[in-house]
C-alpha cells in the first residue's frame, strides 16, 4: 500500500513538475526576503524582537505545563483558513496571484523567523531552537502549502485552455478533493506542532539551554 501511494505521489509531482518549480522558486524567494529584512533592521527593531524572544524564553522556563489544547485549537484554526483560502482563489482565475502572494509571504514569515532567531542566539542555541520547534511540523505543512498551490495554478491553467463548463465543473472537483486531503495533512502538521514540537521545544530550553552557554564558554576557553 505504501508503495502504491509513493508511485502516485511521484507520479503527480512528475505531472506537474513545472508548476512545483514555480511555486517552491516563489516560496524560496519569500524565505530569502525575509532573511534580507531582518538583516537590514534597525537596532531599535532587533531590540524590541530581542526582547520579545527573551520574554517568550523565560516563559517557557517557568510554565510547568503547557495549555496544549488552547495551543493547538489557534494552530489549527490558522491552517484551516490557509487551506481554505488557497483553495478558494486557487478555483477564480484572478486569485491566482493572491495564492502566490500567500506563498511568498509563508517563506517570507519562515525566512524572517529563521533570521531572527539565528540573530537573537546566536547559532547554537539558535539552531537547537529551530530544530525543536519548526523543523517537524514544516516538513509536513510546507509541501501541503505548495501542493495546494500547485492545484489550484492547474487548475487555473485547465480553465485559460478549456473553457467548456463540464470540464470546469471535474477540475473543481478534483482540486477541492486534492485540498482536502491537504487540509488533512496541514491538521497532522498542527497536531505535531502542538503535542510535539512545543513540548520538545520547552525541554530544550529547560535543560540543554544552559549546557550550550557553558560549552560555548569553555570552547572559547579552550581555543
Amino acid at each position: 500500500r505504501n508503495h502504491i501511494i509513493k508511485e502516485i505521489i511521484l507520479k503527480h509531482v512528475s505531472n506537474n513538475s513545472k508548476e512545483y518549480i514555480l511555486i517552491t522558486i516563489i516560496f524560496i524567494i519569500g524565505i530569502f526576503l525575509g532573511v534580507m529584512f531582518i538583516n537590514n533592521s534597525q537596532e531599535s527593531q532587533l531590540s524590541e524582537i530581542t526582547n520579545y524572544f527573551n520574554n517568550f524564553v523565560e516563559k517557557m522556563k517557568n510554565t510547568e505545563k503547557l495549555d496544549n489544547m488552547a495551543i493547538f485549537k489557534t494552530t489549527i484554526k490558522e491552517n484551516i483558513i490557509l487551506a481554505i483560502t488557497l483553495w478558494f482563489f486557487g478555483t477564480t482565475v484572478i486569485g491566482i496571484p493572491i495564492v502566490f502572494g500567500i506563498v511568498l509571504y509563508r517563506g517570507f514569515c519562515l525566512g524572517y523567523t529563521i533570521s531572527t532567531i539565528i540573530t537573537v542566539f546566536g547559532f547554537p542555541k539558535g539552531m537547537g531552537f529551530i530544530i525543536s520547534s519548526l523543523v517537524l511540523q514544516n516538513i509536513i505543512l510546507i509541501p501541503a502549502l505548495i501542493a495546494i498551490s500547485v492545484s489550484g495554478f492547474k487548475l487555473y491553467k485547465s480553465i485559460v485552455k478549456n473553457r467548456e463548463r463540464e470540464n470546469i465543473k471535474v477540475e473543481i472537483l478534483r482540486h477541492t478533493i486534492f485540498s482536502l486531503i491537504m487540509l488533512f495533512l496541514l491538521c497532522i502538521a498542527a497536531l505535531i506542532e502542538t503535542f510535539i514540537s512545543t513540548n520538545i521545544l520547552k525541554n530544550f530550553i529547560k535543560y540543554f539551554w544552559k549546557c550550550i552557554y557553558i560549552f560555548k564558554i569553555v570552547w572559547y576557553n579552550y581555543t
